[in-house]
């Protein structure tokens, strides 16, 4: 009988497994936190759900309560909103009609705001046609859908193009709404940096009675895309 070889294979036999050796080590490390942690594994699970809320907040979804009425009826002062904050990331960028919500600090005061998309980079967009409808690269758009009833689209008359990189945006409450009708002749026309963008709001998640999706309006569908002779400036 080889005793040397019987000798090997005993040997073998009693050392633990890599993961099973692994899986001891996690658990003993979970068991010297637990004792560590006043209230054991109920802190212990409760600062994990914290982790992974503060995680979630800072790169995916942000709830934002609504401030004020420049976005009614769609969205009420004190409903809250499920900010999609992955929406513009990967190469995507706002569209018309896109409800964001923006770092408005250097350009309309030192807090974030929301607001609905009128034109992107490139586009023209005037105020107003014959029939008193903003007009986006030539096309009248109609807003009923989403505009307060008995606003007008705009007591303001303008007429800028939108630089590359930027936003012009407007609150659905014209009547109500300090947006980039407020700023055009401040530093920066109005236009909000897409880089400012923190997200797009898709749910209303509160009160829940009102609890559903915001989608992109279909006004915008028919809007051609931007002439590339438009240039980059406002006016």
């Amino acid at each position: 009988m080889d005793t040397e070889a019987q000798h090997t294979e005993r040997d073998r036999s009693s050392r633990p497994a890599p993961k099973a050796a692994e899986e001891r080590s996690r658990f003993a490390l979970v068991a010297r936190i637990t004792q560590w942690l006043p209230g054991g594994r109920i802190s212990l699970t409760l600062l994990v759900c914290l982790v992974f809320l503060l995680i979630l907040n800072a790169f995916v979804v942000q709830p934002f309560q609504i401030p004020s009425g420049s976005m009614e009826d769609g969205l009420r002062i004190g409903d809250r909103v499920l900010v999609n904050k992955l929406a513009y990331r990967f190469g995507a960028e706002p569209r018309r009609g896109d409800v964001v919500v923006f770092d408005g600090s250097g350009y309309f005061g030192n807090a974030d705001y929301i607001k609905r998309v009128v034109g992107v980079g490139g586009d023209r967009v005037v105020c107003c046609d014959k029939e008193g409808r903003i007009e986006v690269n030539g096309r009248s758009v109609d807003e009923s859908a989403f505009l307060y009833p008995g606003d007008s689209p705009s007591t303001v008359p303008f007429h800028v193009v939108v630089p590359d990189g930027t936003l012009f945006v407007l609150g659905d409450h014209r009547s109500d709404s300090r947006d980039s009708r407020d700023h055009l002749g401040s530093p920066g026309g109005g236009m909000i940096p897409v880089s400012d963008v923190i997200g797009r709001a898709d749910w209303i998640v509160w009160p829940t009675a009102y609890w559903s999706r915001l989608q992109r309006p279909g006004a915008y569908a028919r809007v051609p895309a931007a002439s590339p002779t438009a240039g980059g400036g406002h006016g």
